[in-house]
């Protein structure tokens, strides 16, 4: 019979390892509006990672992500996402544009965009951020496309992936 002592145990053991290994995850949400003819993306990054990765790739072992000087936040991201995040549809690379960011808690959203966006079958989305500062880093990706949702797992050893959706 399992007692409500065991379940607070094993409460507690999953707690405690936890708090040993943290986990690093990034979710991306893309959104098909066939009406605009555009991916409409969110992008919801933990804010201790992102500085992490943030103060390595700037070497700037001090900064505060939160109020970096001298530099934007969106100063940052554009050409780190540029490098980090890219999308294909039917192996036709696609121009990525960001548009900014909100705090959301202990994660920043970034708005990004892809316009001009013709009928496609494939898409393909790699997204290795964060995954130069921890190894275990995972990015998932939801994409939606006339309400249907397909995943993505984006690790170190496999930064892309495609998905494939019905042509209407």
């Amino acid at each position: 019979m399992i007692t409500s002592f065991s379940i607070l145990s094993f409460v507690q053991s999953i707690a405690f390892v936890l708090m040993l290994h943290p986990l690093h995850v990034s979710v991306t949400e893309i959104e098909y509006d066939e009406k605009d003819k555009a991916l409409e993306i969110m992008m919801r990054v933990f804010i201790d990672d992102l500085e992490l990765t943030m103060r390595d790739r700037l070497n700037q072992p001090e900064l505060d992500i939160t109020e970096p000087k001298g530099i934007t936040l969106d100063q940052m991201m554009t050409p780190y996402l540029a490098e980090r995040f890219k999308i294909t549809l039917d192996n036709k690379a696609q121009k990525i544009k960001y548009l900014g960011h909100e705090k959301e808690g202990e994660a920043f959203i970034f708005f990004i965009e892809v316009t001009n966006v013709k009928k496609w079958k494939a898409i393909q989305v790699m997204n290795n951020i964060i995954m130069e500062t921890h190894e275990d880093q995972s990015n998932l990706v939801h994409v939606t496309v006339r309400g249907k949702v397909k995943s993505l797992r984006l690790t170190k050893s496999t930064p892309a992936d495609v998905l494939t959706f019905d042509a209407k």
